[in-house]
C-alpha cells in the first residue's frame, strides 16, 4: 500500500514532463518548434528546388535579393545587396536603350551588383587555418576522418567576410556537370557561357579520372558573362533582355558558395560521412544547421555572426492591426534555435500542436473540421475550440494554378485543319469550362480551400484583375453593382447551347448520332480516385457526355503527354517569382511540350496571344503591360485551351504566443521576423497537459488489493515456520 502511495506522489512530482517530446534542457527557451514531413533531398544552392527544403536553406543562405516580409503584391529589396540593382540595356553598337524601348533591339542587359562590407559566414571548419595560415583541414587523411560523423566533430572552425568572388564561384556551380541544377537550361539561354564552361568543366573531369569524382577546382576557370569588378561588386551580363532575372537574385541558387567550402567537402572520403555541402550548407544568414537528422529532427541555431537587421516599419493594410509591426526597427533574428522534427502520419502532428509542442500547424483534410467553420457564404473561421485556445488562423491565397488542360492536338477538342473545325473545338471545350462547376469541386474536395480560376494569373501577382473586370465571361456573369456584386457561373443550359453549336447537342453528334466521348488521361491519386472520377463523370452526364478515366502509371503518363497524346489532363504550376510572365508562358506556343519540349502542355498556339507575349514579357510593370496582359487572358477565355480550375487557399493555424507571422509563399527566409512569447508558451502547456493521475492511482490500488492476501499469506507461513515448535535441527 506504501509502495502505490508513494508511486503516485512520484508522478505527481514529475507530471509536468511527462508527455513532452523535448529534452528537459530545452525547457524555458527561445525555440521555435515545427516539423516537417519529407525529409529534403538537396540543401547544396545548387540544386535545392523544393519547398520542403525552401524551410531550411532560405534561412542559411543569402542571396543579394529579397522579398520584403509585409508588402503585398510582393516587392524585392536588398538582401546582402547594397542596393537594388539596375537592369541596363543595350544595343548591338553598345549604346544604353532607354526602360521603354522594344525587347527585339536588346542585344546584351547588364547587372551590376554591389554586396554589403562586413558581411561574416558562419563559424566552419572550412575556413579554419593553422598559424602558418594553411587551411587546417585541407588535405584530410583517412586518419584524420576516422573518428569524424558530423560536422560539429572538426574541433576548429573559423570564418571571413562575405566577397563578390563567392557569388561568381556559385554562378559557375551551375554549370559542374555533376551537380546537375535544374535551372542550368534556362539560365543558359541568357547566360550561354554557361554551355561553354560545362563543356571545359567536363573535358576537364575526363582528363582526371574515369570515375569522375577527383575534385574540379572551378577557381581555374572562367565564365564568360560573370565577372568579378572588385572586392565587394560583380557583373552580369545577359543576352537580349530579361526584366524577370532579378527574381532569381532572390533564389539560392544565386547564393554566394565560398570556395573553401568546395575544396574542404571535396576531399575524398567526405561524401562517404555525407560530409557535403548537400547536407552541410553554409552561408552568412540568420541561422547555420547544426543536427541533420532527416529522419527525425534537423536543428537550426543562430549564427553568432549574424550582422543583424531590422525589423520592418512598413506593411499593407491590416499589418499594423494583427500586430505586424509592434517590432518596428527591432534588430533580428528574435528566435535562438528552430527545431524541426519528422512527423509521418498527420495525427500524431496535430496532436503535438494541440498540446502546444508545435508552435504552428497546416491544415489538412482530417483535421480541418476541427479546426475551421465555414459560413453559407463560404467565409472561413476558427472553431471554438480553436479560439478558447488561442490559436490564430492564417489564410492566403498561393501564387499557384491548377488547371484541366486541353491537347490542342486532339482532333477532337483541339479541331482540325479548318477553320470550322477549329471554332467547334473551341464551342466543345467552351461548353466543358462551364458545365464544370470548379467550386463545387474546390468545396467537396478540398473543403472550400480555393479560389476558382478567371485566368492563369493568381491574385496578388501584377496582371490579375479583380471584381467584374477579373471574370472568365465565358463562364461567369456578374450579378449586382460594382461594389457589391458577385460573379455567378453560367447555367448548365449554357454549356448545352454551346455542346449543341459545337455540332454535338445533347452529346450525340449532329450527323451521326455517335455518342460525345471524354477522356481524362491521369495517374493513380490524381483526378482518376474514384470519387473525384464519380464527381466528373456526374458533371458530364448533365450534358449527355460520356467520360473515361484513363489511368497509367506516372511515367507512362508523362510520355503521353509528352508525346501528345493525351486528351484532357489535370496538372497544376507553382510560380517560381511573382511576375505573370511565370505563368502566360505555359501557354506560350514556343514552349509547346510536342514540339519544344516546353512546359505547354496543351500544346496550344496562337499568333496573337505569342505575340503579345514576346512584347509583354521584357516590359515594366505598368499600364501598358496591363493592357497587354487583359488581351491576353481575354483571348484565352475565349479560346479555353484550359479549364482554369482553381488558385489553392494556403491555411496555417499558430498559437497565440507566436508573434509577426505572415503567410506569404514567396518569402521563404521567414523565420528570422519571427518572434516567441517562451513565458505564454510555457504556461499554456503545463496548463494543456496536466496529468490525469486518479487511473494510476486507481489501478495500484487494485493491484495492491490483489497482491495483498498473498502477501499477508506468505506472512503467515514465514511466521509459522519460525517458531520453535517448528524449527528442526538438533544436536
Amino acid at each position: 500500500m506504501a509502495g502505490a502511495v508513494l508511486t503516485t506522489l512520484w508522478l505527481a512530482g514529475c507530471s509536468s514532463g511527462l508527455n513532452d517530446p523535448y529534452p528537459a534542457a530545452e525547457r524555458g527557451q527561445n525555440i521555435f518548434y515545427t516539423a516537417f514531413t519529407e525529409r529534403p533531398k538537396h540543401l547544396d544552392p545548387v540544386q535545392s528546388y523544393s519547398e520542403d527544403e525552401a524551410s531550411f536553406l532560405y534561412q542559411i543562405v543569402e542571396p543579394p535579393l529579397q522579398y520584403h516580409y509585409l508588402k503585398r503584391p510582393y516587392v524585392l529589396e536588398p538582401a546582402t545587396a547594397v542596393a537594388l540593382p539596375r537592369l541596363r540595356r543595350y544595343d548591338r553598337s553598345g549604346r544604353e536603350l532607354p526602360e521603354s524601348a522594344d525587347a527585339s533591339r536588346v542585344d546584351k542587359t547588364v547587372v551590376e551588383i554591389r554586396i554589403k562590407p562586413g558581411i561574416l559566414y558562419q563559424p566552419h571548419p572550412a575556413f579554419a587555418r593553422k598559424e602558418d595560415g594553411t587551411p587546417r583541414y585541407v588535405p584530410l587523411s583517412p586518419d584524420d576522418l576516422r573518428d569524424v560523423r558530423g560536422i560539429g566533430d572538426f574541433a576548429h572552425a573559423d570564418a571571413r567576410e562575405l566577397v563578390a568572388a563567392d557569388y561568381v564561384h556559385q554562378i559557375k556551380r551551375l554549370a559542374h556537370p555533376r551537380l546537375h541544377s535544374p535551372i542550368f537550361e534556362l539560365m543558359a539561354e541568357y547566360l550561354p557561357g554557361l554551355k561553354a564552361l560545362q563543356g571545359e568543366l567536363l573535358a576537364a573531369q575526363a582528363r582526371v579520372g574515369v570515375d569522375g569524382n577527383a575534385f574540379l577546382d572551378l577557381e581555374a576557370f572562367e565564365l564568360p558573362g560573370v565577372e568579378i569588378i572588385d572586392r565587394h561588386s560583380y557583373r552580369i551580363t545577359l543576352k537580349g533582355t530579361y526584366p524577370q532575372f532579378l527574381y532569381w537574385l532572390s533564389m539560392p541558387f544565386f547564393s554566394p558558395v565560398p570556395p573553401e567550402a568546395d575544396r574542404f567537402f571535396g576531399q575524398p572520403g567526405m561524401a562517404e560521412r555525407n560530409l557535403t555541402l548537400d547536407w552541410w550548407p553554409i552561408g552568412t544568414g540568420p541561422y547555420m544547421l547544426v543536427e541533420n537528422n532527416p529522419n527525425s529532427r534537423m536543428v537550426l541555431a543562430r549564427n553568432p555572426n549574424f550582422r543583424g537587421e531590422a525589423y520592418p516599419c512598413e506593411g499593407e493594410a491590416g499589418d499594423e492591426g494583427a500586430g505586424r509591426l509592434d517590432d518596428c526597427g527591432r534588430t533580428m533574428p528574435f528566435i535562438d534555435r528552430v527545431v524541426f522534427s519528422r512527423e509521418r502520419e498527420g495525427i500524431p502532428y496535430w496532436n503535438k500542436f494541440l498540446q502546444g509542442y508545435y508552435d504552428a500547424s497546416g491544415v489538412s483534410s482530417d483535421n480541418f473540421d476541427q479546426a475551421v467553420t465555414l459560413t453559407s457564404q463560404g467565409e472561413v473561421s476558427l472553431s471554438e475550440d480553436m479560439e478558447a485556445k488561442g490559436i490564430r488562423l492564417l489564410t492566403s491565397v498561393s501564387p499557384s494554378i491548377f488547371y484541366l488542360g486541353f491537347n490542342m492536338l486532339d482532333p477532337l477538342v483541339g479541331g482540325g485543319q479548318s477553320r470550322a473545325e477549329k471554332e467547334r473545338a473551341r464551342k466543345l471545350r467552351q461548353a466543358i469550362s462551364v458545365a464544370l462547376d470548379m467550386e463545387e469541386f474546390v468545396s467537396i474536395f478540398l473543403n472550400g480551400r480555393g479560389l476558382p480560376g478567371m485566368s492563369p494569373i493568381p491574385p496578388g501577382i501584377f496582371g490579375a484583375r479583380e471584381g467584374r473586370d477579373g471574370i472568365n465571361p465565358v463562364v461567369y456573369e456578374w450579378r449586382g453593382g460594382e461594389a457589391d456584386g458577385r460573379a455567378v457561373r453560367r447555367k448548365v443550359d449554357e454549356a448545352r447551347r454551346l455542346l449543341a453549336e459545337a455540332g454535338w447537342p445533347n452529346g450525340r453528334h449532329a450527323q451521326t448520332g455517335e455518342p460525345l466521348i471524354i477522356n481524362l488521361d491521369t495517374t493513380p491519386g490524381g483526378l482518376g480516385d474514384k470519387a473525384r472520377s464519380d464527381w466528373l463523370a456526374k458533371q458530364f452526364r448533365e450534358l449527355g457526355v460520356q467520360f473515361v478515366v484513363r489511368p497509367t502509371d506516372f511515367n507512362r503518363f508523362q510520355d503521353k503527354v509528352r508525346k501528345g497524346n493525351a486528351q484532357l489532363f489535370f496538372f497544376g504550376w507553382n510560380a517560381d517569382y511573382p511576375d505573370p510572365e511565370n505563368l502566360l508562358f505555359l501557354l506560350h506556343g514556343p514552349q509547346g511540350k510536342v514540339k519544344f519540349n516546353g512546359q505547354n502542355a496543351a500544346n496550344y498556339e496562337n499568333p496573337e496571344y505569342d505575340a503579345l507575349f514576346e512584347k509583354m514579357k521584357a516590359m515594366p510593370d505598368g499600364v501598358a503591360r496591363q493592357e497587354i496582359i487583359d488581351r491576353m487572358v481575354a483571348i484565352l477565355q475565349q479560346d479555353a485551351p484550359w479549364i482554369f480550375a482553381f488558385h489553392p487557399k494556403a491555411y496555417s493555424l499558430q498559437h497565440g504566443w507566436v508573434l509577426n507571422r505572415k503567410p506569404g509563399s514567396m518569402v521563404r527566409n521567414n523565420m528570422k521576423y519571427q518572434r516567441i512569447d517562451v513565458e505564454r508558451r510555457s504556461a499554456a502547456r503545463a496548463a494543456w497537459n496536466e496529468p490525469v493521475l486518479w487511473p494510476i492511482a486507481l489501478v495500484a490500488l487494485l493491484l495492491t488489493a490483489l497482491v495483498a492476501p498473498a502477501i499477508v499469506h506468505w506472512r503467515r507461513r514465514e511466521v509459522a515456520t519460525a517458531t520453535p515448535g517448528n524449527a528442526g535441527g538438533g544436536r
